[in-house]
C-alpha cells in the first residue's frame, strides 16, 4: 500500500513518457532524466503525451509500485511548466493533482510549526 505523508519527496517530470513503459524503464528516466535515484522512496509522478493519464512509480523498501490514472473523459488540466527536467510537489498538492486540479492554487497550512517553550 502506498501512503503519502508530508514528508516525502515528490517529483513530477515535466515531459511527457511512453506509457508502454514498465517500471525498469521509468526508474531509468528517474536516473537518467530527472537526476534522482528510484530507490530513494520519493514518489514520481509521469503523465502521458495527451494528458489524460498520470502514472506514479515509487519503492516501499521491497519493491517498486506502478500505479496508473485515466481519466474516463477531457485531460489534466495542470502540469508544471517546460524549464526543469522536475517539479517538486507537496503531497496536498498531489492529491489535488490526482484529481485534476491545480496544485499551484491549492492553499495548506504549513506542515508543522516551531514550538516554543515558555518560561525558563
Amino acid at each position: 500500500m502506498i501512503q503519502v505523508t508530508p514528508q516525502m519527496r515528490i517529483l513530477a517530470a515535466v515531459e511527457p513518457v511512453d506509457f508502454r513503459f514498465g517500471m525498469d524503464r521509468l526508474g531509468r528516466v528517474c536516473r537518467d532524466v530527472l537526476r534522482s535515484d528510484p530507490f530513494t522512496g520519493a514518489i514520481f509522478v509521469f503523465r502521458n503525451r495527451s494528458s489524460t493519464a498520470i502514472k506514479i512509480l515509487a519503492y516501499d523498501g521491497q519493491g517498486f509500485w506502478e500505479c496508473k490514472k485515466r481519466l474516463s473523459r477531457g485531460k489534466f488540466c495542470w502540469w508544471p511548466e517546460k524549464g526543469e527536467a522536475k517539479r517538486a510537489l507537496d503531497a496536498h498538492q498531489l492529491q489535488v493533482l490526482l484529481w485534476n486540479g491545480d496544485p499551484t492554487q491549492a492553499q495548506a497550512a504549513p506542515f508543522w510549526k516551531r514550538v516554543s517553550v515558555a518560561g525558563g
